[in-house]
């Protein structure tokens, strides 16, 4: 019987694997429509009163998203409000979803790589990942990469999509 040799073990592909940089913590999401009266209307008084009996030290050290899951029309303070509350405590906060918080957070994390390892090498990012990576996090290690790699592929090393090859100079 002839011996199986992993060739992917053995080439000289990269793997760039979003999943290594994901950021640790606590993620929550917070919506705003629970301090609304029936979730559409902002009554000044009662909504500064609601945020001022919330016990805060609950988000100690998490990442908050803050959103509306109603259609209610929102002057920008209350969001700045609910966050001069939770600022204190939170370790990020941002207005949306916790996906757009993944991607504030990769979007800051990104660019303190040293890509320079991947100098002329083909680069394969990896797809699969059991840890919410968003979109935008592909969008930028591309970018990112792209000036360093050889050549820049997506998925597995299996079932690459080839996104990027440099030109010879």
């Amino acid at each position: 019987m002839e011996e199986i040799i992993n060739k992917v073990a053995n080439s000289v592909l990269e793997v760039f694997d979003l999943e290594d940089y994901y950021p640790t913590g606590v993620r929550v999401q917070i919506d705003i429509s629970q301090w609304l009266i029936e979730g559409f209307l902002l009554k000044e008084k009662d909504f500064r009163e609601q945020l001022n009996n919330q016990d805060w030290s609950q988000y100690q050290n998490q990442y908050v998203a803050v959103s509306c899951s109603t259609d209610a029309i929102l002057p920008k303070w209350a969001i700045v409000l609910l966050t001069m509350h939770l600022a204190p405590y939170a370790k990020k906060i941002i207005n949306g979803s916790l996906e757009d918080l993944d991607s504030v957070m990769y979007g800051e994390l990104l660019p303190k790589i040293d890509y320079s390892v991947y100098k002329d090498k083909p680069v394969i990012i990896k797809g699969c990942s059991r840890k919410p990576v968003p979109m935008q996090a592909y969008v930028l290690a591309a970018q990112y990469l792209q000036p360093y790699a050889r050549s820049i592929m997506y998925g597995e090393a299996c079932s690459a999509v080839p996104l990027y090859k440099s030109s010879k100079k």
